[in-house]
């Protein structure tokens, strides 16, 4: 919901800024033509300084908001055991699978993405294949050993793991050379 909040008020401070600057270069270029009465001229004055203050807050905003720390992002996952608690990285979790995918052969240009779920671990691993074995079978052993690893080395459980096939190596091609 904060987010949501701030992304209006940065679409209105954005919104206002590019109004008061088109109003400024109107009147100080003299395209529009203007006088005001004493009356005017004040409430005019009370409207900017209104403004300007307004502006000023979301400015502190919004400095706020890009030099914090946002707890949110660390990309951690959390367990709590016996002897206390635990945080292993997404950056972690990404390697290991990488680590198990990369035992099965005929796999190579390995990719993973992980999101964690009520349910578990969900990883996706990106691969290219060498084009010598069947591409079921090396997606099944991915996923297998990918699975396996990861709930054994983490104590993470893993929902699901998929595989998307990108493309096949080809095979180089050696041209002899006659002298």
């Amino acid at each position: 919901m904060a987010k949501i909040m701030d992304r209006l008020l940065l679409f209105i401070y954005s919104l206002s800024i590019g109004v008061i600057s088109v109003v400024a270069i109107l009147l100080l270029s003299g395209a529009v033509s203007y006088s005001l009465t004493n009356e005017q001229e004040q409430l005019l004055i009370w409207a900017g300084i209104t403004v300007a203050v307004i502006l000023f807050l979301l400015s502190i905003r919004f400095f706020y908001i890009s030099v914090r720390r946002d707890r949110s992002n660390l990309n951690s996952i959390d367990q709590r055991t016996e002897f206390g608690d635990i945080q292993i990285s997404v950056e972690t979790i990404e390697n290991l699978c990488l680590k198990a995918a990369s035992r099965v052969r005929g796999v190579k240009d390995l990719k993973s993405r992980i999101k964690v779920s009520q349910a578990g671990l969900e990883i996706a691993i990106r691969a290219v294949v060498d084009g010598e074995e069947s591409i079921p079978t090396l997606t099944t052993d991915v996923q297998k050993q990918v699975h396996d690893f990861v709930g054994d080395t983490t104590g993470i459980p893993v929902s699901s793991v998929s595989v998307y096939i990108a493309n096949v190596v080809q095979a180089p091609s050696f041209k002899s050379r006659v002298e």
